[in-house]
């Protein structure tokens, strides 16, 4: 007994620590079985707020967890969100989510929401079950638009739904055995694995008796026995190159993060084989706890470049990992050779040291720009080690060689609020990439409580290429800012100029230009809001739109 007691209270301690990396005896945490009993909600009479809704030339978000009058609910939670986008219509959106109907309550539900207008707007109809536990949503799409649900039940077993015929009608759950933490991946390929569905969870809670992987020929309505995957990782996600080969990557029984390869599992007369396993060196391991204190700190992902351009072929492994010296940053390792080695790891978050950069997630274009996303504390406080977060974003359009500047996405937000009887804001966002932009589904807390959302960045116009920016050719000198400061740009030729100011929540606190202009333009900004008042000191974003180029800047007031 007295062994027992300190073994939960060292387990207990752990969890607070800064940056605790995965050790073996971490993967039995588990809490993905029902506690409360269900309870009726009706969503009708609870409190409401406006939900929130950000726009500019750059970046929009838009929250999804909305009632039919797209308005905040008040008291309830949602987090862990996975989406799929349509490829044939990028305007057909689902986000699925773990759905809290009450904090009060850890009885969750399968939520979804969908978009049939590019993310403008989300319709949450209400869970896939109702009544049902369900928990660990992940959603994939196949190259015809099909939409697949995975969704873990509170006995470790997994069913699939999916929508075939262009509606938002869910058919469906077809048995596809499974365990916490399940993740799922469709062959988008025309090859002889084309739909195929493969999936692999952690092998200390499944169904097949340890076993942690399966797979659906058949559009997802069957599923095989289950097999191991070699050296049994967990914690991590799975994906398909353009030859229909299969790569999973996960923290290893040794705490090492490892990546899988197999060239047959496409071939459905075949029994499947693990060609080798690769250590990825990310210089950490997946941690847990601190600023997410009963969850993780991101899973391990692995995407290909599926195109046809100079990284074709390439095989990229990130993670937000626990570091010596460091809570956790985003670390990115590639591989030239189809898996076989990974170069040397960098570190993708530019903040100095002792920040939390949490949650790191990637995705790969089907041009090969690589996307990431992830939740950074550089500006909590000052950068004094807080917790309050942003959404952070950097892309690469040369194979991981060289990365845009960090940009943040999201205003700040306090991530320790809003927990639905769970201290923790789920384990993971998720994102997917097209040649015009990254679409990223996560959780935040902005409006008080823990909140999915959608945001759409394009790449083009955060002024990081020849689209916008450059042409703009802005400048704002000095910045920061004490007292005025002075905008310069140039604009081709005549169009409508806007010029704004908002803060970092998105809300317009100043306009600076709104007319028909061309030529030189030079404007004097004192650092004043609408109403000539000075601004509270802090971070600004000046956005100037004429004609079809856009750019942003950001204005720091002293």
């Amino acid at each position: 007994m007295k062994s027992t007691l300190l073994a939960a209270l060292f387990f207990v301690g752990s969890m607070v620590c800064y940056g605790q990396q995965v050790r073996m005896a971490d993967r039995g945490l588990h809490d993905e079985t029902p506690q409360d009993e269900y309870e009726f909600v009706d969503r009708a009479s609870m409190p409401k707020q406006p939900s929130y809704q950000f726009r500019n030339s750059t970046w929009f978000t838009t929250q999804v967890n909305v009632d039919e009058d797209g308005n905040d609910i008040i008291g309830d939670a949602a987090n862990e969100p996975s989406l799929a986008i349509d490829p044939t219509n990028t305007d057909r959106i689902v986000v699925g989510w773990r759905q809290f109907d009450n904090i009060s309550s850890n009885f969750r539900q399968a939520g979804f929401g969908y978009s049939l207008d590019g993310g403008q707007s989300f319709t949450f109809p209400g869970p896939l079950t109702p009544g049902l536990f369900r928990s660990d949503p992940v959603l994939d799409f196949d190259a015809e638009g099909n939409f697949y649900y995975n969704s873990l039940q509170g006995d470790f077993s997994c069913d699939v739904f999916k929508i075939e015929d262009g509606s938002t009608n869910w058919e469906g759950p077809y048995a596809a055995f499974g365990g916490d933490k399940q993740w799922m991946t469709i062959d988008k390929t025309s090859g002889i694995g084309e739909k195929h569905n493969y999936s692999y969870w952690n092998s200390s809670f499944s169904t097949c008796e340890e076993n942690d992987f399966t797979r659906s020929v058949d559009g997802s309505e069957t599923f095989e026995d289950c097999i191991l995957v070699e050296s049994d990782p967990f914690w991590g996600t799975l994906t398909v190159d353009k030859e229909g080969d299969l790569y999973i990557t996960g923290a290893s029984a040794q705490s090492n993060i490892v990546l899988i390869k197999s060239t047959n599992a496409k071939d459905a007369g075949a029994d499947i084989s693990w060609d080798f396993v690769t250590e990825v060196d990310l210089d950490g391991g997946l941690g847990f706890g601190g600023i997410n204190p009963q969850g993780l700190l991101g899973q391990a992902w692995v995407a290909t470049d599926n195109g046809e351009g100079p990284g074709s072929g390439n095989v990229y492994v990130l993670a937000s990992v626990a570091r010596v010296g460091d809570p956790v940053d985003v670390m990115f390792a590639r591989s030239t050779d189809g898996g076989a080695s990974f170069e040397a790891p960098i570190r993708i978050n530019s903040d100095t040291a002792g920040n939390w950069n949490w949650f790191g997630t990637l995705s790969v274009a089907p041009n090969g720009r690589i996307d990431v996303v992830w939740l950074d504390t550089r500006n909590s406080n000052g950068g004094s080690g807080g917790f309050n977060s942003q959404l952070y974003y950097t892309f690469s359009d040369d194979q991981g060689d060289t990365w845009s500047n960090n940009e943040s996405i999201s205003g700040m937000f306090d991530p320790t609020v809003g927990y639905p009887q769970q201290n923790k804001m789920g384990d993971y966002i998720d994102m997917v990439s097209d040649d015009d932009y990254a679409h990223i589904a996560w959780t935040a807390t902005i409006n008080g409580g823990q909140d999915v959302y959608y945001t759409r960045i394009s790449p083009v116009f955060l002024g990081l290429d020849d689209v916008g920016g450059d042409l703009l050719k802005p400048a704002l000198s000095p910045n920061p800012i004490e007292g005025h400061t002075e905008l310069t740009f140039e604009i081709a030729e005549a169009n409508r100029t806007v010029v704004q100011v908002t803060d970092i929540n998105g809300r317009e606190v100043a306009v600076l230009m709104n007319e028909v202009a061309s030529g030189p333009q030079r404007l004097n900004w004192s650092g004043t809001d609408a109403n000539g008042q000075r601004l509270a000191a802090g971070i600004y974003f000046i956005q100037i739109e004429s004609g079809k180029h856009a750019t942003v800047l950001k204005a720091v007031i002293k």
